[in-house]
């Protein structure tokens, strides 16, 4: 939410979105699109074609300089100095005991080049502890959140969106090999930009880096191809819900700065054999079982449980909290994830949720929810 002190930030595409009729709600300080007309319909055309998303709100840090990767080992959980020039990682970065600060992608530009993408929420706090973390070593670290953009196509018909738009035969030829979390410079639509293989819905699909000047001319070319194929914009209900169906995390609800990695079922990103800011707490943690783990909960129905409702065992005592449900749109019942005690947590076990004092029946299950085809 926006504090009640400082006007809500407003992304380059703020006027676009007005024009189309969106929904606007305050969200990390920015005035975003929740929705453009139906939540409902706007999933089922990620699912389906194709969902146009302006997430500009989203923070992008450039790490630059002969010592980048060296860094970036310190101030995260993983080893970002092992990925190669056009690749990408997600990690994490904690404090000195182990929490969460956020999770992050991290792309590789060049042997001496990172772009860091933190959540909106959390932009300044990635911002400090990374310049903090600098200190002796031989790299920069440079806010570039508001000259930048960043706009994603999500869906089964991007790629043949984003072939449409590329200006040169060599950026189609290498669009076929671009793999998952993989990315280059192209030109779309006549425009620079940094195209990724990345996204948060669970569909093949991309994410555009565009200066903040070009965005408009970026959005307005990409949603004529869009609604060529059957789309449509969308907001940030229905990425709510497609990353839920994904079993994506969601820093403030399934992680925070009391999050154990292990507990969230991030371990694997974990990599203890370098040196790096809460490695002595996280060491510890793997070496213990966390008393609750997060776990994907279906239930039954069309009601939904909500974030805060209490998880009961079937003796009625509690043994959990929902972090992210919802009615899955794809799937037609109620979907969950819960931070529950370890005991309770194996694969079909009955629970129910308390949902405003109804005891609604849930089974745990394994996360995600939605896979696509490949």
């Amino acid at each position: 939410m926006s504090s009640p002190d400082l006007p809500a930030r407003h992304t380059p595409l703020h006027e676009v979105h007005q024009a189309l009729g969106a929904r606007l709600t305050d969200f990390a300080g920015w005035r975003m699109p929740l929705k453009y007309s139906s939540e409902l319909a706007e999933h089922q055309a990620v699912r389906t074609s194709a969902g146009l998303f302006d997430l500009s709100h989203m923070g992008e840090i450039r790490v630059r300089g002969p010592q980048a990767g060296a860094l970036l080992d310190h101030a995260l959980v993983g080893k970002l100095s092992a990925i190669s020039p056009g690749r990408a990682k997600y990690s994490l970065i904690c404090d000195e005991n182990g929490g969460i600060l956020d999770d992050l992608v991290t792309y590789r530009l060049a042997e001496d080049e990172f772009l860091v993408i933190a959540n909106a929420s959390n932009v300044a706090v990635v911002l400090a502890a990374l310049t903090e973390r600098a200190a002796g070593f031989e790299a920069t670290v440079t806010d570039e959140t508001e000259q930048t953009a960043l706009i994603a196509v999500q869906g089964p018909a991007s790629s043949s969106i984003i072939e449409a738009l590329l200006g040169t035969d060599d950026d189609r030829a290498a669009l076929s090999g671009l793999r998952y979390y993989g990315c280059r410079p192209a030109r779309v639509a006549g425009l620079d930009v940094l195209l990724a293989r990345t996204g948060y819905t669970g569909e093949d699909g991309f994410e555009l880096y565009v200066t903040a000047d070009d965005a408009v001319k970026l959005w307005q070319a990409l949603e004529t191809g869009v609604q060529a194929a059957g789309g449509r914009p969308a907001g940030l209900a229905c990425r709510d819900t497609l990353r839920l169906e994904a079993g994506m995390p969601l820093y403030g609800n399934e992680l925070s700065i009391d999050t154990d990695p292990y507990a969230a079922g991030l371990g694997r990103v974990v990599q203890l054999g370098k040196d790096f800011v809460g490695q002595d707490a996280l060491a510890l943690a793997a070496q213990d079982q966390p008393a609750r783990v997060l776990t994907g909960l279906t239930g039954e129905g069309r009601r939904a449980a909500r974030a805060g409702n209490v998880v009961l065992n079937s003796a009625g005592t509690p043994v959990g909290v929902i972090t992210s449900g919802a009615l899955s749109p794809t799937l037609g019942r109620p979907i969950a994830l819960a931070y529950v005690d370890r005991e309770e947590a194996g694969e079909g076990t009955a629970l129910h949720v308390d949902v405003r004092g109804t005891l609604l029946p849930f089974a745990v299950t394994p996360f995600p929810f939605y896979r696509r085809a490949r």
